[in-house]
């Protein structure tokens, strides 16, 4: 599986060169090589649901269709949005913290396949809801593990976090479940971790939690169908060319994967990450107390990660040569570079004292791994600067 890394020739072939550029390339090719990948990598009897909170880009949503299981969502929007850029065929499951009536009402109504239930005030709502319809909610119950679980970027279980029923409490949702005619058990959800790079330690998570899975339904007298295993599969960002170990991590959990027991896996940044660059025009360059800082046609408004993550996003520096004014061009060499955006914040910053050989005004900054976690979660509108032109290459051309 291979990074797209376009050269500055390139980046202007596709782009709008009359203004600053600003935009983001997406390898729709590349992307459906690598979920195809991935999914002949999968243990046996396991699915792979893609999650789209890491990028809805309806294009994106239609590249992975043919190849995943479906869509994990976690929003009535997200619903929506799989139903139109893929239309009613496509599977949905349902996770997340907060659930409306609203919510389960669109759930039964779009055809959802599952809800995952993170609450016991939600296994009684998403019961009355579906009892109003007359219809039967298969659901998911999702555990928050006691912990702690070592090893990820994120934690979502194992600690206090307002993700899922605490693992104390799953014999109480299964007491109250036996009192909601509504809801049909099907088995257990798991989204311990997120961005795990050790996959063998991931693996022995995973068995883990089967095995709890296991013992739970055999305690209650439960019929296990589905065990969601969560994502979680990580990336590297301090070292583009590192990858997962599918395979190790398929190879580990194998002999732990037994029956008629079917496993889901719901991943999102290691499918979306690596196919696509944020690609931004350096305005000015400027020292300023002793760093120095290029300033970039875009920024954190458009890709909030480096932000959010607080991290040195990987880049490189598209050199290009033209310069149309009179006077000097400026530039800087041999120097650590911070890569600031157009806001008018300090925080606007996507990577911090970098060292670089050159970078001048009018070279391009191309932030790579840019597909995931990036437009979707960023403020778009802050200070209303013009969003970034959206560019999706495929064989065919753009």
């Amino acid at each position: 599986m291979t990074l797209l890394r376009p050269s500055a020739a390139q980046v202007v072939a596709v782009v709008d060169s009359e203004r600053p550029i600003c935009a983001f390339l997406h390898d729709l090719d590349a992307l459906q090589r690598h979920v195809l990948e991935m999914v002949r990598s999968l243990p046996p009897r396991a699915e792979l649901f893609y999650a789209v909170k890491a990028n809805n880009d309806p294009r994106i949503l239609r590249t992975l269709a043919p190849h995943v299981a479906g869509f994990e969502v976690a929003s009535s929007g997200e619903i929506l949005r799989v139903r139109e850029a893929v239309g009613s065929g496509a599977r949905i499951i349902m996770g997340g913290p907060a659930r409306t009536g609203g919510d389960i009402e669109l759930i039964l109504a779009q055809g959802v396949e599952r809800l995952h239930v993170e609450s016991l005030h939600t296994l009684r709502l998403a019961n009355a809801v579906a009892a109003q319809a007359g219809a039967v909610l298969p659901i998911l119950l999702r555990v928050n593990l006691a912990g702690p679980v070592p090893g990820a970027t994120l934690t979502m279980g194992g600690a206090a976090t307002q993700f899922g029923i605490a693992q104390s409490d799953i014999p109480d949702a299964l007491k109250l479940l036996a009192h909601c005619p509504a809801l049909r058990f099907e088995g257990f959800h798991f989204h311990t971790v997120s961005n795990n790079r050790d996959a063998a330690g991931h693996a022995a998570l995973c068995a883990m939690e089967l095995d709890l899975a296991r013992s739970w339904a055999n305690e209650h007298g439960l019929d296990l169908a589905v065990v969601n295993l969560g994502g979680g599969w990580g990336v590297d960002y301090g070292d583009p060319d590192w990858r997962f170990d599918v395979e190790g991590f398929t190879r580990a959990l194998a002999p732990h994967v037994a029956g008629d027991l079917r496993l889901q896996f719901e991943c999102g940044r290691i499918l979306a990450a690596y196919h696509a660059v944020y690609v931004c025009e350096i305005l000015d360059i400027k020292a300023v107390h002793g760093r120095v800082f290029a300033l970039l046609r875009g920024g954190t408004h458009h890709f909030r990660l480096p932000s959010s993550w607080a991290h040195n996003h990987p880049f490189v520096i598209l050199p290009r040569d033209a310069w149309l004014h009179p006077w000097p061009r400026p530039e800087c060499s041999d120097t650590n570079l911070t890569l600031a955006g157009e806001l008018c914040t300090p925080k606007d910053v996507l990577a911090r004292d970098v060292p670089v050989a050159r970078a001048r005004i009018g070279d391009l900054v191309c932030f790579l791994m840019a597909g995931a976690y990036g437009w979707d979660i960023s403020h778009h509108d802050f200070l209303c600067h013009a969003h970034p032109e959206r560019i999706y290459l495929n064989e065919a051309g753009v």
